[in-house]
């Protein structure tokens, strides 16, 4: 009986974190914040928690969501500039880059909170909250070198090198702005994860 309890609270817990990761890509996509290039991920604060309280499975389901939304919408249906121009040149790749990247992101911060908390519960919510935004500009920037022929004929200027447009120009703000966000997160989704594992009565 208490395991099928449990059972029941993730689901309903996956299942809100998964509404709220739809809902806040949707709202980073509409209110776009000028000295940013392209829509910034709020969603990776609930992909964290879920990674934390419920595995890295649980994270990478919710970064697999965020990646597809972000094809979905930003490539897809065109409501990203950036997004849509790669997504006209190589519509494989950047789904696959976008579904990659936050699947990874998700996968990779239950891990490490996983291994972390055995030792210390705050510092692994720290290192989990920063770990996600770093995979998931990673991957981006790692992946955009094999669409390098759409970057020069669409944003590299004269004399504009690959990596500094990528670093510098477009993921390097929304990286830095993201990390901070995570960071400033981290004790409030330690006391959250901490109030959510008493619900699944987990020591």
């Amino acid at each position: 009986m208490r395991e099928q309890r449990q059972k029941i609270i993730k689901m309903t817990e996956l299942a809100l974190l998964t509404a709220i990761v739809l809902i806040l890509q949707l709202t980073g996509i509409a209110v776009r914040l000028p000295f940013l290039a392209t829509p910034v991920s709020l969603v990776l604060i609930p992909i964290a928690l879920g990674a934390m309280v419920l595995g890295p499975k649980a994270g990478a389901w919710l970064g697999f969501v965020f990646g597809a939304e972000v094809a979905i919408v930003c490539g897809v249906m065109q409501l990203d500039p950036f997004t849509a121009i790669l997504f006209n040149d190589h519509p494989v790749l950047t789904v696959l880059l976008c579904v990659v990247k936050g699947t990874l992101a998700g996968l990779v911060s239950g891990i490490v909170y996983k291994v972390l908390a055995k030792t210390n519960q705050l510092l692994a919510s720290f290192v989990a909250s920063a770990v996600a935004p770093v995979v998931n500009t990673g991957i981006f920037i790692l992946g955009s070198f094999t669409m390098m022929d759409t970057f020069k004929s669409n944003f590299l200027g004269e004399g504009v090198s690959m990596v500094y447009f990528l670093v510098i120009g477009c993921a390097g703000l929304n990286f830095i702005f993201e990390f901070i966000i995570n960071v400033a997160f981290a004790p409030a989704l330690s006391r959250l994860t901490n109030l959510l594992n008493k619900r699944l009565g987990k020591e």
